[in-house]
């Protein structure tokens, strides 16, 4: 049988989603969605981009219960340069959990706004030996 499954998209649960959906449109360099119902502090989304087609719609939705435990589930990003999108990321709001290395991977743990956590390793491409 043919596998129909594909991600849509990324839905985070939030105090405020506009404003959440703001932190990640400029981590990303996405747009958030002004078509369809708005952007508001209950909806938001920031689709898909022509530019990164692999990238899934993240939306963000209000919830009434705050976060209160780690996240079951979370994003793994690379960057070129980690430290300076770790940098970048805290001026734009977020929070530093911590730095790890292991398993032959560096990577840093990053909580947004509301304390969602999501990863930042750096991209190295394969070498050969």
């Amino acid at each position: 049988t043919d596998m129909t499954l594909n991600v849509a998209a990324i839905t985070v649960d939030c105090d405020n989603a506009l404003t959440l959906a703001e932190f990640w449109s400029l981590a990303l360099g996405r747009a958030i969605d002004e078509g369809g119902p708005g952007a508001s502090p209950f909806f938001a989304r920031i689709p898909a981009s022509p530019d990164s087609p692999g990238d899934p719609t993240m939306m963000f939705i209000k919830v009434p219960e705050g976060k209160s435990v780690k996240n079951r589930l979370h994003l793994d990003m690379t960057a070129d340069d980690r430290d300076a999108e770790v940098s970048r990321l805290v001026a734009l709001g977020a929070t530093r959990v911590h730095d790890k290395d292991e398993w032959g991977i560096q990577w840093t743990t990053l909580a947004d706004p509301e304390g969602n956590e999501f990863c930042i390793a750096e991209h190295h491409e394969p070498t050969e030996t």
